[in-house]
């Protein structure tokens, strides 16, 4: 090719906005709801192209254990030995293709041109090859799809994109490959952001006449048609992004204050980063119990930092929350919302399930078990622990429940459904509350409410 000939590749923005996610999110650690409103805060994409590019790159984060099942079969190679560039672009291209419905030849030429920007000449050809090879074999695609209709945790880990260990945890407590399918589509599934009016500082009402539909489920919950971050409430610190599963597990836990209206009662949020719910908790107590003392702590100082913008500072301490010795007094009322897997937001945090483990699952049980008698030291007779954990895994929910109330005999469990804002359909026999993604249209949440006789 001579000089003259010699196009300077000029990539779409929105798609190399979404490479460059991926980078940052499966090369460098960092969390794709943190870095994508960053990144497109310092692009001039119009509203169109940054739907575009939200879209490609979470899609393709969800997605892309089904999409290296269909690259496996096309790559003269390993495919942890496929240049990591080369491996990102493969996906974001079978995104497009796959999930987006954008036509092959547009999928290929615009995915190739953006190698050509992000990764030089010969790697842009080798990318070109493998999609117009995998374009010409549709049927590699579809037969994803065929064999998950015999349901088994290989495929449908290679279907809808959830490894294996996370499909059978599901499994465990559903007992339903049917419903094992409908909630790993909706964990793949784009949802829209639910926004919290802080009581006392927003209602549902003001977010609603910007742009947003009420949900009932939450008394101060509203589903959002627009950015977060266009919200003059949200900017002023007044409402917050929470998803409406984490709302009604607060309200609820808030609500057992009826069982002692004429007392003043103590309470502490145990594991408060990142903040969303000590800041509703907060607020319910400033508007409804005045009376009332509040405390959040954290252990770690970066997710300090994050829960003192939404809850006074002098409010908030810094202990690991195993040492009781650091806590000055006990509670009436102590909120563990206990480090977990995650595996019930997973649709909101799309790479979450490539970074948990099974080892991670067991350092995390053990941890739970320690902050769960730390709590229980902590607590007045007659008080409650709200033990919660936006994860459905057994090992984390009812097991760690049933082994803690064996373990202290002075704790039983109350029925959720006497304290919730409205019925979620989500309270077991037992009283615990364990809600679904693919059933209640929240993250998969769990709580179980413990008082100490």
């Amino acid at each position: 090719m001579s000089g003259s000939d010699f196009k300077k590749p000029k990539p779409d923005q929105a798609r190399l906005l979404a490479f460059h996610l991926l980078t940052m999110v499966n090369r460098e650690g960092a969390y794709a709801n943190l870095r994508l409103p960053e990144l497109l805060a310092k692009s001039n994409l119009e509203q169109r192209d940054r739907a575009f590019a939200t879209e490609l790159s979470y899609g393709t984060l969800r997605l892309q254990g089904r999409y290296d099942s269909i690259i496996r079969q096309k790559i003269d190679r390993p495919l942890t030995e496929l240049d990591t560039k080369i491996h990102d672009l493969l996906r974001l291209g079978l995104h497009q293709i796959d999930y987006m419905r954008t036509p092959d030849h547009a999928a290929v030429s615009a995915t190739v041109e953006l190698a050509r920007f992000v990764a030089g000449e010969s790697k842009a050809s080798y990318v070109n090859a493998i999609l117009r090879a995998i374009t010409r074999e549709p049927q590699l695609i579809e037969e994803l799809d065929r064999q998950a209709q015999d349901p088994t945790p290989q495929t449908l880990s290679a279907a809808y994109s959830h490894p294996e260990w996370i499909v059978r945890a599901f499994y465990d407590q559903l007992k339903s490959w049917e419903q094992v399918q409908e909630l790993l589509e909706a964990d793949n599934t784009p949802v829209a952001p639910h926004l919290v009016a802080w009581p006392g500082k927003s209602t549902p009402e003001e977010l609603i006449a910007f742009g947003g539909v009420r949900l009932t489920q939450g008394s101060f919950a509203v589903e959002s048609e627009k950015m977060p971050d266009e919200y003059l409430a949200i900017k002023e610190r007044r409402a917050g992004v929470q998803d409406l599963g984490s709302q009604m597990i607060t309200e609820t836990f808030f609500n057992t204050s009826k069982l002692n209206a004429a007392q003043n009662l103590s309470w502490l949020d145990m594991c408060a980063g990142p903040g969303g719910k000590a800041a509703l908790l907060y607020n319910l107590i400033e508007t409804i119990r005045p009376e009332d003392k509040f405390q959040a702590n954290e252990l770690q100082e970066h997710r300090v930092d994050l829960v003192a913008r939404v809850v006074p500072r002098a409010k908030v301490s810094n202990f690991d929350g195993r040492e009781v010795a650091k806590f000055d007094k006990k509670y009436h009322r102590i909120l563990l919302d206990a480090p977990c897997t995650g595996l019930g937001a997973l649709r909101r945090r799309p790479e979450a399930r490539w970074r948990r483990t099974p080892e991670d699952l067991k350092n995390l049980v053990t941890l739970q078990r320690e902050l769960l008698n730390s709590a229980y030291e902590l607590l007045e007779p007659g008080g409650i622990i709200a033990y919660a954990t936006c994860s459905p895994h057994i090992a984390e929910t009812l097991g760690q429940v049933l082994d803690f109330t064996h373990s202290h005999k002075d704790m039983k469990i109350l029925d959720a459904s006497e304290f919730e804002h409205l019925p979620s359909g989500g309270v077991k026999p037992d009283g615990t509350i364990q809600l679904w993604t693919h059933k209640h249209q929240t993250d998969s949440m769990f709580m179980a409410l413990l008082q100490k006789n």
